[in-house]
């Protein structure tokens, strides 16, 4: 069906000044990337582009800067270095449309390293655990190799290809990066409380990984007929769809099917999606479509947030002007649950950092971007209480917005706010 080479003959292909893809998250072809970053003594600006990658991003060390270039279009933890380091570059971009800087050559790419399923009898992979832009870097690439991997579940939905649409092969048998979540704070736990009262029975819900996100999972174990469409979700949703709490039911938009682009979480997560047709995944130009995921009647967009500022602007890309993460699929998500017929658009975050900053703010700091603008926003949630901005004024928001910052900081929030507007 297809014949074998090692990465090492199959990555001579790459040339210098070429762009390369890379498949994100826990699908990061890390025998690809290997053997890709071995090759740096012949190679000269290559440019990596990739969302959020796990486990190791060896071509992002500094010192292969010449042979190098990351450029993000969500920055992780393994390449965040880069910003600062000079290697590195952040491309702002809703995940919605991603796949289009591919289909319309404004990024154009050379190769495509991607990580498959074994391909079963009639020739066919599967993108397992991510498809998010793999799709579009496929189709529009010149070259695309395959990490053929025997521990890569084989998931339903768009992302199947046949071998014909892969031009080399590597084979491995190794696990996938897997994802801990550690147990929620009781500040969490506390947020998850709130924010599970804003979910009704036959709700869809949007959520990221997190803790957050799993302390609102684990307080819907008495919800009905929830349905699941996001962007990614992890080990949290298996117990409540295994409880049939998540079914599917009444979503408008693949119904009776979990949607998602990509997930990433522990080996249970897995075994679990891994030939589930309950488990629909599809790329990141359909998931995080808002004209298909408004269709969705009670859609629910949980997002988190670095800070807001009084009138309900959300920063969740930067601290100041230095790029911590990226756009990703927020604004698509919270614009899709806020056109959704009883939807709601959520961001939830703790009151105060690790040291006791406050995350409610009167104006954001000088060069944070603004992912969420003050006027799509509906709720913000933190330990303190439930902020309903939905067509407030901004005294309102102001009003509202303090009542639930820290204690300590609520003074000195609204005083620091109408100083700033006299």
């Amino acid at each position: 069906m297809y014949t074998p080479v090692t990465a090492e003959k199959a990555l001579e292909i790459v040339k210098s000044n070429d762009k390369v893809y890379l498949q994100a998250a826990a699908a990061a072809p890390q025998v690809l990337i290997n053997a890709l970053t071995n090759r740096h003594k012949e190679l000269r600006n290559v440019e990596i582009c990739q969302l959020h990658t796990e486990g190791d991003a060896p071509y992002a060390n500094p010192e292969l800067r010449d042979s190098f270039h990351v450029n993000s279009f969500f920055i992780g933890k393994n390449v965040r270095h880069t910003l600062k380091a000079g290697n590195g570059s952040y491309t702002p971009v809703f995940l919605s449309e991603l796949p289009l800087l591919f289909k319309r050559n404004i990024i154009d790419l050379q190769v495509a390293l991607i990580h498959v399923s074994v391909p079963d009898r009639h020739g066919y992979c599967s993108l397992g655990v991510s498809v998010e832009a793999t799709l579009a870097a496929i189709e529009n690439a010149n070259y695309v190799i395959a990490q053929v991997n025997k521990q890569m579940p084989r998931t339903h939905g768009a992302g199947i290809i046949h071998v014909s649409e892969i031009d080399a092969f590597v084979e491995c048998d190794e696990p996938l990066p897997e994802h801990t979540m550690s147990s929620p704070t009781e500040t969490e736990q506390i947020i998850g409380d709130y924010v599970a009262s804003l979910i009704e029975d036959k709700s869809t819900l949007q959520m990221g990984i997190g803790s957050i996100p799993n302390a609102v999972l684990s307080r819907l174990t008495n919800h009905k007929d929830l349905g699941l469409h996001t962007e990614m979700f992890s080990d949290g949703v298996i117990d409540l769809i295994l409880k049939d709490v998540i079914n599917g039911n009444y979503k408008s938009i693949n119904r009776g099917r979990a949607l998602s682009t990509f997930l990433m979480g522990s080996k249970r997560l897995y075994d679990y999606v891994d030939d589930n047709p309950f488990i629909e995944m599809r790329a990141s130009n359909y998931t995080n479509d808002v004209s298909i995921i408004k269709q969705n009647p009670r859609m629910v967009a949980i997002n988190s947030a670095i800070e807001v500022d009084v009138t309900g602007q959300v920063c969740a890309d930067s601290i100041g002007s230095n790029m911590y993460s990226g756009v990703g699929g927020q604004m698509d998500f919270i614009r899709g649950a806020s056109l959704s017929e009883g939807g709601k658009a959520i961001i939830a975050l703790p009151s105060i950092t690790k040291k006791g900053i406050s995350r409610i703010v009167p104006s954001l700091k000088p060069g944070a971007g603004v992912v969420t603008t003050r006027s799509h926003v509906h709720y913000v949630v933190t330990e303190y209480g439930i902020a309903n901005l939905y067509g407030k004024t901004i005294q309102e928001r102001v009003k509202a917005l303090v009542n639930i910052a820290h204690p300590d900081h609520r003074e000195e929030i609204d005083k620091a706010y109408f100083n700033m507007i006299k």
